[in-house]
């Protein structure tokens, strides 16, 4: 079989996955910061979803949350397999990350890593909500 590595075509943060009969994906609550009424706070369930497309063969890929530091790992997922056996297959991942702890407010960072290699980077903001009047606070996550 010939390798061709593939493409990230997308890597998306949310609070719950569900899989229709047909086999259809529904991302549910997708977000790009999250804000809490205070800190340490623990994020019960956080959905990383990823999509590979154009390549062939079969890689490893590992999804990881950074600290603001932008080098110490908060969470770091498990080798998840991308089989692609043609350059006209996808490969859909979905992975969950219990109770992620946040300590400090700040921009982490999503890495997703292909076989060792980085592959995308994002931030994802953290930080404490201001109440505005008239506005009601988020609830709180645990």
């Amino acid at each position: 079989m010939n390798t061709i590595l593939p493409d990230l075509q997308s890597a998306i943060l949310c609070d719950d996955v569900r899989q229709e009969r047909n086999g259809k994906f529904m991302l549910i609550g997708i977000f790009d910061a999250i804000m809490v009424q205070s800190l340490p706070a623990r994020y019960p369930r956080l959905f990383m979803v990823t999509r590979w497309c154009s390549g062939e063969g079969e890689f490893h890929q590992r999804s990881r949350l950074l600290k603001p530091d932008g080098t110490s790992v908060l969470v770091e997922g498990q080798n998840i397999p991308v089989k692609l056996p043609t350059a006209e297959a996808t490969a859909t991942n979905v992975e969950i990350f219990l109770n992620v702890e946040f300590q400090a407010e700040g921009t982490h960072w999503v890495e997703v890593l292909l076989d060792g290699d980085l592959k995308l980077r994002y931030p994802l903001r953290v930080g404490i909500a201001k109440g505005q009047p008239g506005h009601p606070m988020p609830p709180q996550i645990e």
